[in-house]
């Protein structure tokens, strides 16, 4: 074994076609995990692979292995054209282009691929399986450039991966982003060769959309437990009423619940304000209701992506002791409830962009408009809630369903398309926007906690503290820009979001997500 491969620590995550959980993923991407291919599920690859070659030599036509791809499907390789016809398949489909992912989310894809291969479904050789291993083993990321999907089999991300272990492409090795054939011979691997069937399987696979997926519903699941944090900090500096919280138990969801009893608990342990018990603003009266939503969608979204990495998602596919045609490459499922959370999403940011409101109108408790400080001669946060405006209107203009778009290519072979990279990218935007609408609201319910004199604890504590390291009460109108990210920043932090769990977790989501630390 490569020695770089002995820097892996922690505990192997032993592959063998079951759904992957978040702290997996996790633990794969931070490269914290040394992964293993279970025995019983190599057995399986082998069974498999042993139905197509037996189908092959029956002179059955296999598509991708004997035949030609797509349009090309009719088109039949002789044994001698298998080699040039399988080496060029996966350079062919290497045609992503843009930004790539990160190293993160490609090794997530890499493990994703070799799972599903370990169903027994695929039909690949066991060789393929360990040629993946060794990739994730030294660490040899491949380069994916993200824009090359229509999200029906991602064969224009995976075969940039597929091209690397045949030396062609580009990857990341020891930190440099190397030729692959230099980053193969650095790590000591060789370029390998695709058997039929292999060439196919390493390209016509959603897993790098699946692998992106999951790094975004996690840290959509982040966000949101910081929003929750905001937002309870702004329901104190506006002195809101906590029965609604109270009341949510007897006629809310079972989440509801949980969410109004993280919140009331939260906000005991200080003098809190409250500036009537009669009847507060929905985006106050709610919150419960609007989390435990969107948690909810986030939570189905995460289960259904799961779910997904332990099945295979080839075309065709063994079962049965046939090689049959699938539709299997079609990720609806998870791309729908990908869209749902994006509206579950955009419920979250509307909710916290009418605290920023709330806020900065003032009168509430006696806050002054702007939340000018007493005695100043500023223009205070009036213009920055044009800000929050922006990020809410960022969010609300990705919730847009484009799943259903029509597509045909292929010579009509292909007239289904999911587009879940593009799902993904536009999921990924919503949550930076969210991250800097936290931002913003920490900042401003910070301010009116100080002009009322409060001392907040708890959870809004935690949150004025942190604001207040990087941004000063605001008497003097100043630059805000740079403040805001910095909050943003720290509130994005590994260290914010485990202290929250430490001092008062929601269990179910803290577990399911894996939002702690993942070691």
């Amino acid at each position: 074994m490569n020695d770089l491969a002995m820097t892996v620590r922690g505990d192997p995550i032993i592959l063998n076609g079951k759904p992957l959980s978040f702290a997996d993923i996790a633990r794969i991407g931070r490269r914290s995990a040394r992964l293993v291919a279970n025995d019983d599920a190599l057995v399986r690859v082998a069974n498999a692979r042993t139905v197509v070659e037996d189908a092959i030599a029956g002179g059955q036509a296999v598509y991708g292995a004997t035949t030609g791809v797509g349009a090309m499907k009719d088109v039949e390789w002789t044994p001698d054209q298998l080699d040039a016809f399988n080496l060029g398949l996966v350079r062919a489909h290497h045609f992503g282009t843009g930004d790539a992912f990160s190293s993160e989310i490609v090794r997530t894809a890499m493990a994703i691929r070799v799972n599903m291969a370990l169903t027994g479904r695929v039909g690949c050789t066991t060789d393929l399986v360990h040629a993946y291993l060794a990739l994730l083993s030294t660490d040899v990321v491949p380069v994916v450039r993200r824009t090359g999907s229509i999200g029906c089999a991602d064969i224009g991300l995976m075969g940039q991966i597929g091209a690397v272990l045949t030396g062609a492409g580009e990857a990341t090795f020891n930190g440099q982003r190397l030729p692959a054939a230099e980053a193969l011979s650095q790590a000591g691997l060789n370029a390998f060769r695709l058997a039929p069937r292999d060439s196919l399987a390493s390209i016509s696979t959603n897993a790098v959309g699946y692998a992106a997926a999951a790094n975004a519903i996690r840290e959509a699941a982040r966000t949101v437990r910081v929003m929750l944090a905001t937002g309870l900090t702004t329901a104190g500096a506006l002195g809101a009423s906590r029965d609604p919280w109270k009341a949510v138990a007897h006629v809310g969801t079972e989440r509801e619940a949980g969410i109004g009893a993280w919140l009331y608990f939260n906000a005991m342990g200080w003098d809190w304000p409250n500036a009537t018990h009669i009847q507060d603003p929905l985006s106050l009266r709610m919150m419960s209701q609007v989390f435990a939503t969107g948690f909810e969608t986030l939570v189905s979204a995460g289960k259904t992506l799961l779910a997904a990495t332990g099945r295979t998602d080839d075309n065709p596919v063994v079962a049965g002791g046939q090689v049959l045609t699938s539709g299997g490459s079609l990720p609806l499922d998870v791309t729908v409830f990908m869209q749902t959370a994006q509206l579950g999403l955009a419920h979250i940011a509307r909710n916290s962009f009418n605290r920023c409101v709330l806020l900065g109108n003032g009168g509430r408790r006696d806050l002054p408009v702007n939340l000018v400080a007493p005695g100043s001669i500023a223009t205070g946060f009036g213009p920055i809630i044009k800000l929050a405006g922006e990020l809410f209107a960022r969010v609300l203009s990705m919730t847009n369903p484009i799943s259903a778009n029509s597509m045909v290519v292929a010579g009509g072979l292909e007239d289904e398309a999911a587009f879940l990279p593009l799902v993904v990218e536009r999921f990924e935007r919503q949550v930076m926007a969210l991250n800097r609408l936290s931002a913003l609201e920490a900042i401003l319910a910070a301010q009116a906690m100080d002009i009322s004199g409060d001392r907040p604890g708890n959870v809004p504590g935690i949150i004025y503290q942190l604001v207040r390291q990087h941004a000063e009460y605001y008497t003097v109108d100043r630059p805000l820009s740079a403040e805001v990210e910095a909050v943003e920043h720290a509130l994005g932090s590994d260290a914010i979001m485990n202290e929250l769990i430490a001092h008062s977790a929601i269990m179910e989501l803290d577990e399911f997500f894996a939002l702690g630390p993942v070691e």
